[in-house]
């Protein structure tokens, strides 16, 4: 674990949780990551992230354009292999994408051809789930997304949000240990976005698993996470990992503590003490 976990944690009403009870309800380790480092040839990515994330546990991962916060997060998924260090989800080094383990992409990812019922499905009958099993989940899952009646529709005919939506019962629908969410809102209108992270934040509600999201919103970052990772410098590694010590469940109302506005604040400091150090060393190369 990093030496910067829990900074920023003291400080603020919500914010004096010890740290055994956090523990606790962050549950056991369901994701460890010791000492990963990506190359991609001459080009090192990130190196030495350290990271370990509980099975009750939203861990937000932020940092500048470029600093690799993708493809860590392809790494979890076993789609890129890692240079340095191994990634372990519940106990099993990723080799490969592991089983139990659903992501969202930012651009919805869905077919086409497939109808909404179909899409959501298509996860399922890669794990070939029986037929009964796919007409229990499917429709369950398209409800608890607010889809049901649009079972029939096309991609084409759905707004962005709904697309969005689409997706996630399709990863929801597998029934996930660990769910990664590559800046799943940011391709959607501002007030859709609002309404689709407080549906998600519904949803962990009714059933937590670990979740890494990654994005480049440092309110939305606040908002889902129980903690957030900030990736900084050319390769990346961890910054500084800061508890957002913001209580569950989480309405409109945490926008307004002093504790989230605390909390957005230190992540906003750290970004631009980045994106200032990255600016001056420009001015050097000139």
């Amino acid at each position: 674990m990093s030496a910067n976990d829990d900074a920023g944690s003291g400080g603020g009403e919500a914010a004096t949780v010890r740290q055994a009870d956090r523990a606790a309800y962050r549950g056991a380790g369901r994701i460890k990551i010791d000492g990963v480092g990506k190359r991609f040839g001459d080009l090192q990515v990130f190196k030495g992230i350290d990271l370990e994330i509980g099975e009750r546990e939203i861990v937000s991962v932020v940092g500048p354009s470029g600093c690799g916060k993708t493809t860590l997060l392809r790494a979890i998924d076993g789609l890129v292999d890692t240079t340095e260090g191994e990634i372990r989800i519940g106990g099993e080094r990723v080799v490969g994408p592991p089983r139990g383990v659903a992501v969202v992409f930012q651009h919805f990812g869905l077919f086409p051809w497939k109808t909404v019922y179909e899409n959501v499905a298509y996860g399922l009958r890669l794990a070939k789930a029986s037929k009964a099993q796919i007409a229990e989940s499917v429709p369950r899952h398209i409800e608890l997304v607010g889809l049901k009646g649009f079972e029939k529709a096309y991609p084409y005919q759905l707004s962005g949000g709904m697309q969005q939506r689409t997706g996630l019962a399709r990863a929801l629908a597998t029934d996930p240990q660990v769910l990664l969410m590559d800046e799943p809102f940011a391709a959607i209108d501002a007030q859709t976005r609002e309404i689709l992270q407080f549906e998600l934040l519904r949803i962990w509600e009714s059933r937590p698993m670990s979740m890494v999201f990654v994005t480049h919103s440092i309110e939305e970052a606040v908002l889902m996470g129980d903690r957030v990772v900030v990736l900084r410098g050319r390769p990346s590694s961890i910054d500084q990992i800061i508890e957002t010590g913001l209580p569950r469940p989480r309405t409109r109302d945490v926008f307004g503590t002093p504790r989230f506005n605390e909390v957005r604040e230190q992540v906003w400091s750290l970004l631009m003490r980045e994106a200032e150090q990255a600016e001056r060393e420009l001015q050097e190369v000139r």
